[in-house]
């Protein structure tokens, strides 16, 4: 994969508002030819279509005794999420759409919203999506670094007429813990959103796996699904860079800017790419720019803190990965590379707990064995 670590993606669950209407994409936004065929089925047609196994569940006795027991609402999410027969489980790895997340029997935050809005709507609920204030958290992947916003979903009982007798009751569905879910602000998302981010995390997970024909093509839809969202037009922009296309990922990135010119994340993508184009003065201002918003980019501590282990001056990383951990408390390297500088120390209580918090906030199987194996090995290298 080409060498863009510092790359910008504000995606998986990146949320956007309902809004006016917004312009559509520019006509000289997109380059087809330049790109090889799709090997996926690229579109949301699908996203939140039943299958035969689906609706045979909703016929089951199981669910019928979860919805006659607790009503519609709630019925259909103990039935989907309690620890009983499906057994439902997070996983960030990948993004699927309702079909695919019953057939795995696990998916990420936004494919558990869409599976339970595809439920859902097959049992006449209204469903309303939002967008959850919660502040961006990053992570990485495959060189990039990933910036997730948070969605969930309410569910109420469509009203059998026209006269209102008083307030919807409505039940929130989140993936989050619930006290923390309940604390937080929220904005209405229409189904258009929900789509194009579910398409934009598709073009981020091909682009992890260095697949940037599908990249482009998940990105071109999204794009075109919701040309309001910003963080569309900034995966594009990546996905050009990565091919060596600079003028079309420079065009993408300032229509971004364009349309919301306070995007710290477009700006310090842009910037490095303007500097590579010769246009060193233009991305200097840029990054003054962008200082001025966020003094502290994403991993700033961290890469510092990584810096730190790399001279062996572990107190220095410990603090750090510290002030990184205060910043994102649920990001589980984090939590593990304090551990790991913890343990360098001698500080074998607080290395525990912050693995085991590292393990706990993981959000897929493989890097809880990679934390279980890198912890084992350094062990096996500190003195006895």
């Amino acid at each position: 994969m080409k060498p863009l670590a510092a790359l910008l993606l504000a995606a998986l669950l990146a949320g956007c508002a309902s809004a006016p209407p917004t312009p559509p994409a520019p006509s000289d936004m997109f380059s087809d030819a330049t790109f090889g065929k799709p090997g996926d089925h690229v579109g949301a047609a699908d996203l939140f279509t039943m299958t035969p196994a689906m609706r045979a569940y909703l016929a089951s006795a199981a669910f019928h005794a979860e919805i006659r027991n607790k009503g519609a609402e709630q019925g259909l999410v103990d039935a989907l999420y309690q620890k009983g027969e499906l057994k439902i489980e997070y996983d960030s790895a990948k993004t699927r759409n309702a079909a695919e997340t019953f057939e795995a029997r696990a998916g990420n935050c936004l494919s558990l919203v869409i599976m339970t809005a595809a439920f859902a709507n097959e049992l006449g609920l209204k469903v309303n999506f939002q967008s959850v204030l919660v502040g961006d958290t990053w992570r990485r992947n495959g060189g990039l670094y990933l910036a997730s916003n948070h969605v969930n979903l309410t569910l109420a009982a469509r009203p059998s007429s026209t006269i209102s007798v008083g307030p919807e009751r409505s039940l929130t569905v989140d993936f989050l813990p619930s006290e923390t879910a309940a604390a937080l602000d929220t904005r209405p998302l229409d189904q258009n959103a929900i789509a194009a981010m579910y398409m934009n995390n598709r073009a981020i997970e091909a682009m992890v796996q260095d697949q940037l024909d599908n990249a482009y093509w998940w990105a071109r839809a999204a794009v075109t699904q919701n040309p309001a969202f910003i963080s569309a037009y900034n995966t594009l922009a990546v996905v050009y860079q990565r091919h060596g296309d600079w003028q079309m990922a420079e065009r993408a990135y300032r229509t971004a800017l364009q349309r919301e010119p306070e995007n710290v994340v477009v700006m310090r993508n842009l910037a490095p790419l303007l500097a590579q184009m010769g246009k060193t003065d233009e991305s200097q201002q840029m990054l003054k720019r962008a200082a001025s918003i966020e003094p502290y980019p994403p991993f700033h501590f961290f890469n510092q803190g990584m810096s730190a282990m790399a001279r062996h001056d572990y107190k220095a990383a410990q603090a750090l990965f510290a002030r990184e951990v205060r910043r994102a408390p649920y990001y589980d390297e984090f939590h593990f590379w304090l551990g790991v500088a913890s343990l360098r120390l001698g500080d074998t209580a607080r290395a525990r707990e912050h693995i085991a918090l590292a393990v706990e906030n993981s959000t897929t199987s493989d890097t809880r064995t990679l934390y279980s194996a890198k912890l084992e090995h350094l062990r096996a290298q500190l003195p006895h």
